[in-house]
């Protein structure tokens, strides 16, 4: 019975064919009836090597741009900026009316078509989070405090 056993815990990988022998596990013979071990099959584990660690990658903290526009034409650096992965705060605050809604237009399209997010974070204030990154609530809150915007998100 006991050869059973040892064939059942090698064949699950729950232990090595010679781990067996320090646990106490003794059988009076194997298989063929002779007393010594047969040749193992298959090759050695290499036990010369240590363990190996390898540090798992953070990913990257959020980047996030600020951009006050004052004209249509900074439409573009919000536009690059969000192609390359970078969330950008829109803040419209100092923005003429006509010139804000023409920009939320613009912002709100890009995200769309970039399958991105846009999300206000205070009166005429916006961010633009490009597709795949999430920016927490604290990086925001953080982000927001150092830019004078306290308690509007």
């Amino acid at each position: 019975m006991a050869g059973a056993w040892r064939k059942t815990l090698i064949y699950l990988g729950l232990v090595e064919d010679d781990e067996l022998d320090e646990y106490g596990y003794d059988e009076p013979g194997y298989e063929d009836g002779s007393p010594e071990r047969p040749a193992r099959r298959g090759r050695e584990p290499d036990r010369s090597k240590g363990a190996v660690v390898t540090a798992i990658p953070t990913g990257p903290s959020a980047k996030l741009h600020l951009v006050h526009p004052q004209a249509f034409n900074d439409a573009q650096e919000i536009g690059d900026k969000f192609r390359d992965g970078i969330s950008v705060i829109m803040n419209l605050q100092a923005t003429e009316a006509k010139l804000a809604r023409r920009l939320v237009d613009f912002a709100s399209g890009l995200a769309y078509g970039l399958r991105g997010s846009m999300q206000p974070v205070a009166e005429n204030v916006f961010l633009l989070t490009p597709a795949g990154v999430q920016v927490s609530a604290e990086e925001r809150r953080r982000f927001l405090e150092e830019r004078g915007f306290f308690n509007q998100a």
